[in-house]
């Protein structure tokens, strides 16, 4: 069965090297906060993994951290532009649609908010399966299902004021649900998804749109207009956004879910589940028999990152981090 194209490569490939040449200060906040997560996850695993390989739009602080962890006996990174290259460590040209990887080859596969990008993610994610050895793990970050919400209603909301109807301008993001599932189908033992919500606060829309075109993530979806949009569009977008999504001090909310996932290819030696009935203790005795009904709720991000009404390096209307305070970490 043929893919369907949602994601124009070309174009995508395009936006990432134009960004990269130009590396506005300070936008990259979300890859290194899904680079810092990676790094907490493979400090828990008390292994060296012979070979690895990494895949980002950008590869410097991914293989930085892979480096500084002492977890990885050679590196191979991956990025869809030369430029997204860290220098001085093996690379190649390539994206997770075409991985030049020989099956069974690899120790330890991570990337960072590319997947999302992917128009077969199965076929990916059983790709990077069969590339790793027995026991090998796979790590990955990407956005999920709450990302940019509220932009795209925005957006949708005033196209169709203004002209009758919307094209799609905001790629629909795979959920946790969703994620942790393609895990299990492409062949993963122990899989694991999580999320984290992060909400970045702007002067306007305006600011969000500068920071996703500095970022690379301008729209990509084959399907989109790529005529003459108006301005107009733009501004009844940001007027929507402010009187929708805007705190009391005037800026408005973005949100940024990272889902994280990990699995490992099959080995012999790994944990196998229960069968059914054969458990020697009660789930109420784990849980205490003076707690019924009550369970653990983690609230804020896991990254706790603080508010940035300035940030260094960048203008005002930048990016503002705070923790979502409401929004626990799931396990799924």
């Amino acid at each position: 069965m043929s893919v369907i194209e949602v994601v124009k490569k070309s174009a995508l490939r395009r936006n990432v090297a134009r960004a990269l040449r130009k590396r506005t200060p300070g936008v990259d906040f979300l890859l290194r906060a899904a680079v810092d997560d990676l790094g907490d996850r493979l400090a828990t695993v008390e292994r060296v993994f012979e070979r690895a390989v990494l895949l980002a739009p950008d590869t410097h602080h991914l293989a930085g951290m892979v480096q500084a962890s002492g977890k990885a006996g050679s590196i191979l990174q991956l990025a869809p532009a030369a430029v997204g290259l860290a220098p001085d460590i093996a690379a190649a040209v390539a994206d997770e649609e075409a991985l030049p990887l020989a099956p069974a080859s690899i120790d330890l596969f991570a990337t960072a908010l590319s997947l999302q990008w992917t128009n077969d993610l199965p076929g990916a994610m059983v790709q990077i399966r069969q590339a790793l050895r027995p026991d090998g793990l796979f790590l990955a970050s990407l956005f999920g299902g709450s990302t940019l919400v509220e932009l795209r209603d925005s957006l949708m909301q005033a196209e169709t004021e203004l002209r009758g109807g919307a094209s799609p301008r905001v790629l629909s993001f795979a959920d946790v649900r969703q994620l942790g599932a393609l895990l299990q189908r492409a062949g993963f033992a122990l899989p694991v998804a999580d999320r984290d919500t992060l909400t970045v606060r702007y002067d306007s829309a305006f600011g969000l749109m500068a920071d996703l075109r500095a970022m690379g993530a301008a729209n990509v979806l084959t399907d989109r207009d790529t005529g003459y949009v108006g301005r107009d569009l733009f501004l009844r977008t940001a007027q929507i956004y402010a009187e929708r999504y805007s705190d009391p001090d005037g800026r408005i909310r973005a949100t940024f879910e990272i889902v994280s996932l990990s699995g490992w290819a099959p080995h012999e030696s790994q944990q196998k589940p229960l069968r059914p009935g054969s458990a020697k203790v009660s789930l109420a005795d784990v849980l205490g028999h003076d707690r019924p009904g009550k369970s653990q709720a983690f609230t804020g991000s896991r990254h706790d990152l603080p508010e940035r009404t300035s940030p260094p390096q960048q203008a005002a209307g930048g990016p503002a981090i705070r923790p979502s305070g409401t929004e626990p970490r799931r396990s799924e």
